[in-house]
């Protein structure tokens, strides 16, 4: 199958609006459970998930924490100006991103652009009992996105800014107004790790009492952090997906992690299509440091057609690894214990704890899933990459899934119903 060519009309289906959860259920663990076992459809609870796991897995999580990246800037003139936060710029790195103590930048983007000209935008605000004021200057365009930097006083960081002044970015799908409890509720109850303008939805049906019942059970849990950006909501509008250019969202994986895929045959449950992202882009960047051991961080992002690349630089090139010195060969022939023990290595090396780097891989139809072998996820949007990844993991039979979902009272999307699929 050529990828490439996939014509993203073949992945639409009637969504009827209210079969859209505008709100969650008032308990997490009392969602609808699909589970499409080998072709089998059934249902459940999904407090009952873990007695649907094989005994002694790895299960992995996302753990990024949703920002409140939507800020308003009123200027004198009455115009409200809003800028919605997508990455930060200087300092590039979140963790030092949020310490900042005066200045910053980001990208980002600006809704009413018209009314807001050259001139500063400011606002005084309330954090820890001081008023603080902060301004916003736009610095210029890059793409889509719009370079704005924010100056501040009283010391404080710019986590605590963007806390007092900024509003939780829930799904333009849902229709409404963010209010004061999706603060909590679209938050995974693991969340740690600031840098998201979107949850990674599958997992806020976990409860404390399911990961202790995971626990129970034997399934061994990791964790690894992909900053969900707002790409993840753009539509597909190309009408084949070779002309639809995905979206770069930042990861973060511990060595611990890449010892504990090792140790389960590089083999893991992923939750959500975000922790699928990441773990399938590591087996990517293991290639390149098989390829080029002095590679640097920045070098392994993996581009959006990396795996669907039969003309890989790595053919016909020797690779530094005595097991496969001097043979020509093609991702294909490349084992996932292979590339992520490269990989390990390479950051045991480089005395790493933490690998930093990108992904900008699409996973779709055509896709050879090298580490996920079963996947916790949401119900997804019509004609959506996130669809064309359910796809490719179940081997097309996609429709079977959702017209069951549709036909059985599921509510879809961010805080929707969930499936366990097993291929």
């Amino acid at each position: 199958m050529d990828t490439r060519h996939i014509q993203i009309n073949d992945y639409d289906y009637a969504l009827p609006d209210e079969r859209i959860a505008k709100y969650p259920l008032p308990q997490r663990d009392h969602s609808k459970l699909l589970i499409y076992d080998k072709g089998e459809v059934s249902e459940d609870v999904f407090c009952n998930l873990p007695s649907h796991l094989p005994q002694g897995a790895l299960m992995v999580f996302n753990n990024t924490r949703v920002i409140q990246a939507r800020m308003h800037f009123r200027k004198s003139t009455g115009a409200l100006i809003e800028i919605f936060l997508l990455e930060p710029s200087v300092p590039a790195d979140y963790e030092q991103m949020f310490q900042t103590h005066s200045r910053c930048s980001w990208l980002c983007l600006v809704g009413n652009l018209k009314k807001w000209k050259e001139e500063p935008l400011r606002r005084t605000i309330t954090v820890h009992q001081q008023q603080v004021t902060v301004t916003a200057s736009r610095l210029g365009e890059q793409g889509t996105s719009h370079l704005v930097e924010f100056q501040w006083d009283g010391g404080v960081p710019f986590a605590d800014i963007i806390d007092a002044m900024g509003e939780l970015p829930i799904p333009p799908y849902l229709n409404r107004d963010t209010e004061e409890s999706d603060k909590q509720t679209y938050q995974t109850v693991y969340s740690k790790i600031k840098g998201s303008v979107a949850a990674p939805t599958a997992g806020l049906h976990f409860t404390p009492e399911v990961l202790q019942a995971l626990d129970a059970c034997g399934i061994d849990r990791e964790e690894l952090t992909l900053h969900v950006g707002a790409g993840t909501f753009r539509p597909v509008k190309s009408e084949d997906i070779g002309s639809h250019e995905m979206h770069t969202e930042y990861i973060a994986v511990r060595r611990q992690t890449l010892e504990k895929l090792l140790k389960h045959h590089c083999r893991a449950i992923a939750v959500g299509t975000t922790s699928v992202r990441t773990l399938e882009s590591l087996y990517y960047m293991g290639l390149k440091v098989l390829h080029n051991p002095e590679l640097d961080e920045s070098q392994l992002h993996v581009s959006q057609w990396e795996p669907y690349d039969e003309t890989s630089s790595l053919n016909n090139k020797e690779i530094n690894n005595k097991e496969i010195n001097n043979k020509e060969i093609n991702n294909k022939e490349i084992e996932n214990k292979e590339a992520l023990q490269a990989l390990l290595d390479w950051m045991n090396r480089r005395q790493l704890n933490v690998l930093h780097s990108s992904t900008q891989i699409i996973i779709a139809p055509g896709y050879d899933y090298k580490i996920v072998r079963m996947l916790v996820t949401n119900f997804h949007q019509p004609k959506s990459t996130l669809l064309l990844l359910v796809s490719a993991f179940v081997h097309g039979d996609w429709h079977r899934i959702y017209d069951y979902a549709l036909s059985h009272d599921f509510r879809f999307l961010s805080y929707g119903d969930s499936s366990l699929l097993i291929p």
